[in-house]
């Protein structure tokens, strides 16, 4: 993203440099953006919502005229009221001479002081006719009051049901009294590159919008949580928007709106979605349970380097690299090993590091699925029963070191070094004393002070054992040896190049 453009979150109340989550609009003072989720139809009541595509060929007024009364305003109030004794809270900026005075008055005497009511708008949508209705967790996060305000005009309070931060959804309910016009979730795997769709909601407080675009790309990573994979649309969206639907020709929701890029805070033809697909099973869980539990495998993971494929024999640098397994673990179980690599999950290709986690995520806890993974140069299948993730152990993905190349002065790890290190003394490995500049161990990522404890998959305890390792590698032809090496306290694998 350039340095002027944003990306906008609302709910949070919070702007986030490059990608701010898009539609919670301001009102009466406080900004905020609204996000649109989907929710479980349920069968026992009148069919939801749908257009026969011939209606919408030439103009989307049908579709438009059946959907709209099926998305709602959504309205919160949060903050106010007076601290109480003894509470944590923020002391306000206090202007003028006496400002810093004040400060410290409060903060000694833990007296209480109003703190400012912020209201905010944003958007959602009913998806069963007993009230529920989805919209993003920005929009309701930290709200004491939330409101919802029908097509008709009609408005009632609204209970928050469940939320979940890592996709930006939420579940509130409304009490009607009668039932309620409401639309189904769509496929949005069956939703094209260049496929009209039409968003609907509340941007900048002016409730019913309808704006028009096609889905624009698959997949798209904005840096907003650990499940990203949303759609990108063209279709304007704006603060307020937040929490609406995008629906398809047939009046299917196939996305929840939920942030833009822009350099001014208002449309700019980028915009983003959850895909319905992810936030079917979610909604279904803040139903049924008000949270959401993920699966869980219990590895940590850094991505494959073309240098640490050819390394290790894989033929193309796709996949997961295990950097450790989670002591009594579900990997740890199926007889997962550090060094392993993850090329497929349940019958899926993983091709990175976020593939494995949303798939991970997604199957539920007690099944059993089969990890396709290379490991001595061949591949094999292990069968692992999945649990329920938990909430210190998810599966990370952190980036490995650059992309390595030799250039190493090594020293055996002594007691003393280990003391330096902070290591226990029951630490193994050689000491990277120094590395030469401009030489592939800097360009590998290599540097003073760790620990190498392991080549191609060998312990190593002295100087010796990795000149022969490497020596060893170089006799075979090999362009390059993974590391297993230690840097303040964690593991990663270093592919060091052995050839230009």
């Amino acid at each position: 993203m350039s340095q002027n453009a944003s990306i906008h979150l609302t709910g949070s109340r919070k702007s986030r440099r490059l990608i701010a989550a898009l539609i919670l609009g301001t009102a009466l003072g406080s900004a905020a953006t609204i996000l649109m989720a989907g929710g479980p139809a349920t069968t026992a009541h009148a069919a939801p919502i749908s257009v026969p595509p011939s209606a919408s060929q030439m103009s989307f007024a049908p579709l438009v005229s059946r959907v709209k009364p099926a998305v709602v305003e959504i309205a919160t109030i949060s903050g106010g009221g007076a601290t109480s004794r003894g509470e944590s809270q923020e002391i306000p900026n206090i202007p003028g001479p006496f400002g810093d005075m004040l400060r410290r008055y409060f903060q000694q005497q833990g007296q209480g002081y109003a703190r400012p009511q912020q209201r905010a708008l944003g958007s959602g949508f009913i998806v069963d006719p007993t009230g529920y209705i989805v919209t993003n967790n920005h929009v309701v996060d930290g709200a004491r009051e939330v409101s919802v305000t029908l097509t008709d005009g009609n408005k009632y309070t609204a209970k928050v049901i469940g939320r979940d931060e890592k996709t930006d959804l939420a579940l509130v309910k409304i009490e009607a009294g009668h039932e309620l016009p409401y639309v189904a979730f769509g496929d949005s795997e069956n939703a094209h590159e260049g496929d009209w769709v039409l968003a609907v909601g509340n941007p900048y407080g002016l409730g019913g919008t309808v704006t028009a675009g096609i889905i624009s790309a698959h997949g798209r990573n904005i840096n907003e949580g650990p499940y990203d994979d949303f759609l990108q649309i063209d279709a304007p969206i704006n603060p307020g928007n937040s929490g609406g639907p995008l629906f398809n020709q047939t009046g299917q929701v196939i996305g929840i709106d939920t942030a833009i890029y822009s350099p001014s805070g208002g449309s700019v033809g980028i915009g983003f979605a959850i895909p319905s697909n992810v936030a079917k099973t979610v909604v279904a869980q803040l139903r049924d349970h008000g949270s959401v539990t993920r699966g869980w495998l219990g590895v940590s993971m850094q991505s494959v380097t073309p240098s640490l494929a050819k390394a290790i024999g894989l033929p193309d640098d796709h996949g997961v690299l295990v950097d450790s397994v989670t002591s009594g673990s579900p990997a740890a179980s199926a007889g997962m090993r550090q060094g392993d690599v993850i090329t497929g999950f349940n019958g899926k290709t993983i091709k990175d590091g976020r593939d494995l986690a949303l798939a991970v995520a997604d199957t539920p806890a007690g099944r059993k699925v089969e990890v396709k993974l290379w490991r001595d140069n061949r591949t094999l299948t292990v069968t692992v029963t999945i649990r329920g993730q938990e909430e210190t152990k998810s599966a990370m993905l952190s980036d490995p070191a650059a992309e390595p190349k030799v250039g190493l002065a090594l020293a055996p790890l002594t007691p003393d070094a280990r003391a330096e290190l902070a290591l226990p003394s029951s630490a193994n490995g050689v000491l990277v004393e120094d590395v030469t500049p401009g030489s592939p161990a800097e360009d590998s990522g290599l540097q003073p002070g760790d620990v190498i404890e392991r080549v191609s998959g060998n312990a190593v305890r002295t100087p010796v054992d990795v000149t022969n390792a490497i020596r060893s590698a170089q006799m075979q032809n090999k362009t390059a040896v993974p590391l297993l090496v230690r840097r303040e306290g964690a593991t990663a694998y270093v592919g060091l190049a052995l050839q230009s």
